[in-house]
């Protein structure tokens, strides 16, 4: 269920859903376990994914963690419980299931998902700052690749955010050869947008997600699905799609006033 205001009021859910205007923010809430990935988590991020995905008003989703880390990751009692009594296929299947529904509603929604990290982004963790839209990271912010450490390979869209925003050699070199990298160097690789003291993330992230709204909805909404389409679309079909997204965007009414506006102050 979404909450107005405070979402410490219903502390108990294992992800709460806060709505200001246009602007939606997701907290993972198991502090506790530096908001690990488990069932209960996934199934709650699933729900309200499609809560804010299915209304008009938010044009923009933050996403941050209670407590002293963003996410460390999927939950190794859970995996661990699940090893021991080799019911890796069923347990990991359902959990991802659930999981994965919520990180290809982020990338399907035609809103803005901005991933805003401080503490420990690890494994699944890392995966989800990078599979939004954008990051925004706190200086204490610290990413952990730890698949590789575990014999494990990437999940949570991992490969296709940190693929997509650095390249398939630094992607391999992050995910096979990083014990963990600083939200500097994260910036200076592309992945994050911004870099912030840990006092002032809240009041950015505030503000660049305020930013982003400003912009309106039909050019979000286009531009989002083109840049995430691109790496896989023929160009002739790519400019088909750029030309039909822009005389879409131009049937607007923000259109017509913006080109109202500008053109006003140059006559």
């Amino acid at each position: 269920m979404s909450t107005q205001g405070d979402a410490a009021s219903v502390s108990g859910d294992p992800a709460l859903l806060r709505i200001e205007g246009a602007i939606a923010t997701i907290t993972l809430n198991r502090p506790n376990a530096f908001n690990s990935i488990d069932l209960s988590i996934a199934k709650k991020l699933e729900q309200l994914s499609a809560e804010v995905e299915a209304s008009d008003d938010i044009r923009v989703l933050v996403i941050e963690g209670e407590g002293r880390a963003f996410c460390a990751g999927g939950d190794l009692q859970t995996i661990g419980r699940a090893a021991a009594a080799d019911t890796i296929a069923p347990v990991v299947g359902e959990l991802l299931q659930h999981y994965h529904a919520f990180i290809t509603t982020l990338r399907r929604m035609p809103k803005i998902v901005l991933a805003s990290v401080h503490g420990s982004a690890a494994g699944a963790g890392l995966s989800l700052a990078f599979v939004a839209d954008l990051c925004i990271a706190a200086e204490d912010a610290r990413f952990t690749p730890a698949y590789s450490k575990l014999g494990v390979s990437p999940d949570g869209g991992g490969t296709v955010g940190v693929v997509a925003s650095v390249g398939p050699r630094r992607a391999m070199q992050i995910f096979l050869a990083e014990d963990s990298f600083s939200a500097a160097q994260a910036y200076q690789w592309g992945l994050v947008a911004k870099v912030v003291p840990r006092a002032e993330l809240k009041a950015a992230t505030r503000e660049l997600a305020h930013r982003l709204a400003e912009n309106a909805p039909a050019g979000v909404a286009a531009t989002k699905a083109l840049i995430h389409r691109a790496h896989v679309t023929p160009i002739e079909q790519q400019l088909e799609a750029e030309r039909d997204a822009i005389i879409d965007c131009m049937h607007t009414d923000e259109f017509r006033i913006a080109v109202k506006k500008f053109t006003s102050k140059r006559t």
